[in-house]
């Protein structure tokens, strides 16, 4: 599947759509709670992370799946329920819900292809993707904004 979009593609950074002291607070979090994380890869997730809801509003008919590292930012960002909703207010118009499926629920096409498809929208989107926190596809597409498996859910991302 191609997406196509107006804006220009891989050219904004996705930290922008971040203020600094929710990226701080956010970024201080994921370190502490994840701590084979340091604060700059943090700091890199909360941008991915931003880019994936930004791109999953703008395109809101297309199933996308965040990566594990994405997942942990996603998580992380949703319990900071005021910053969470007022960012979504800002670039959905609307809170953007994490609702998992049931088990065996599938984002259509496998893991490599909602792999694909979510690091397409992203481009789509004019977001630069940092391809370190969108490793291989194994595990990808169990957790589709949101499905089952994700790294919070009772059985820690295991199916």
């Amino acid at each position: 599947m191609t997406i196509a979009l107006e804006r220009s593609a891989g050219t904004t950074d996705p930290a922008t759509l971040v203020d600094p002291a929710m990226m701080e607070r956010l970024a201080a979090r994921i370190a502490k709670d994840h701590t084979d994380t340091d604060l700059p890869t943090a700091r890199r997730i909360i941008g991915q992370t931003a880019a994936f809801l930004a791109a999953g509003a703008a395109l809101p008919r297309i199933a996308l799946s965040p990566s594990m590292p994405v997942d942990v930012g996603w998580h992380t960002w949703i319990l900071h329920t005021a910053d969470y909703a007022a960012f979504c207010d800002r670039v959905a118009g609307r809170f953007i819900h994490h609702v998992p499926t049931l088990d065996g629920e599938s984002s259509g096409g496998g893991p490599e292809a909602v792999r694909r498809r979510t690091l397409d929208a992203l481009t789509a989107t004019g977001f630069r993707i940092d391809h370190d926190l969108w490793p291989e596809a194994a595990r990808m597409g169990e957790c589709s904004q949101c499905h089952a498996g994700c790294t919070d859910s009772p059985n820690g991302g295991k199916k």
